[in-house]
């Protein structure tokens, strides 16, 4: 089997993108697979990270507005779709798979042009402009959330698979959790609230857990705190400037970066970050609490419709970002934290919207398509 994966831009698009590359590679070693991104985006450290060859080509977004950036990237994007279409006709593929960013509009596009099988993986809630965009030209389109079906208008094949995420669902003894919580610094006792705003932290949240900090809320639960690593040091110097030190806290560890995330998020009772589609569907397959932040001003906000998803099942309360402070934060930890079985249920009702097997799902879907070839 010859498969190019198109990805390109966050870890969000990438990461699903190896985690596919992966599953074909572990049911077919033979198997030959190449990435297509940009020069640009996170795919030049995560796939020849992950061992795959990266091959890039010119693709943009672009807006509305006419200007001479607008005109300069709608030229290169245009000579991308001609550089997508040499690479087909010179790696010859069984498939082409997009699973997110600018590159699928080439990619996509001169693959269904040469008659090559085509698929995308959705992993927001609300569709974005490409797969709405490719929806014809798709073969097969699957999706991480079951809402999204409805919002894909004219394609051939939707199917509801999930996203494959890294993190499992895992149950520590006693015993080891509170290993883990010693070594952090922590106790048995209180409730832990996981509070991690992505890898590059979000600040909106940063300020709300400083509040908490400086205004004493946490009396009734202990904080693991990742503020991202270019955050860290900000947050550091607002806490010295009021006589805190961060490594005598009490009941607080607060972290640049957690790298130990499934450990983490595992012996956690309740999330608190944005609603990224990874995010979101990682706190459901482990079946937590959570206190979603959506992110504003990102494409048709998908963020609010991902965060939904466990809203709507009351497996999740939604915060928006303007009206984020430290006292309502931490009022609504304890509205949850203070009532053990709402905590609990909360938990189970994100269980409901959890999806297994991500990876068997998709590639089961992946041979249907190169079985008609």
């Amino acid at each position: 089997m010859r498969v190019i994966i198109a990805a390109a831009g966050t870890a969000g698009h990438i990461n699903p993108g190896i985690a596919i590359a992966n599953k074909i590679k572990q049911e077919n070693p033979n198997a030959e697979i190449i990435f297509v991104g940009t020069t640009r985006g996170l795919e030049n450290d995560l796939v020849p990270r992950a061992g795959y060859e990266l091959k890039t080509i010119n693709a943009y977004g672009f807006s509305k507005k006419i200007s001479i950036e607008n005109l300069k990237k709608l030229y290169k994007t245009c000579k991308g779709f001609g550089e997508a279409k040499k690479i087909i006709k010179e790696f010859k593929p069984d498939i082409v798979i997009g699973t997110g960013g600018y590159i699928c509009g080439a990619m996509i596009t001169s693959a269904h042009n040469l008659h090559v099988p085509t698929m995308l993986h959705e992993s927001n809630s609300f569709p974005g402009k490409a797969v709405k965009m490719l929806a014809k030209k798709t073969d097969t389109i699957l999706v991480s959330f079951k809402d999204a079906i409805p919002r894909i208008k004219k394609a051939k094949k939707v199917v509801h698979t999930g996203t494959p995420v890294k993190i499992r669902k895992q149950d520590y003894g006693i015993n080891e959790k509170n290993r883990m919580l010693k070594e952090l610094g922590l106790n048995e006792i209180k409730p832990i609230i996981l509070v991690s705003g992505g890898s590059q932290g979000a600040q909106k949240i940063n300020e709300a857990i400083i509040a908490i900090i400086l205004n004493k809320l946490n009396k009734n639960y202990q904080v693991i705190w990742a503020t991202g690593p270019k955050q860290f040091d900000g947050v550091k110097e607002i806490l010295e400037k009021d006589g805190i030190c961060m490594s005598h806290m009490e009941g607080i560890k607060i972290l640049p970066y957690i790298y130990n995330m499934q450990e983490i998020m595992n012996i956690a009772d309740v999330m608190i970050g944005r609603a990224g589609a990874m995010t979101v569907t990682e706190i459901s397959n482990l079946g937590k609490p959570s206190i979603l932040i959506p992110l504003p001003n990102v494409s048709h906000n998908h963020q609010l419709y991902n965060a939904k998803v466990l809203e709507d099942v009351d497996a999740a309360k939604i915060i928006l970002n303007d009206e984020l402070t430290g006292e309502k934060l931490s009022c609504t930890i304890e509205e949850i934290i203070l009532n053990q079985s709402k905590m609990q249920k909360m938990g189970e009702n994100a269980l409901k919207v959890s999806t297994r097997e991500a990876e068997k799902k998709i590639y089961q879907e992946i041979k249907l398509l190169v079985k008609k070839e």
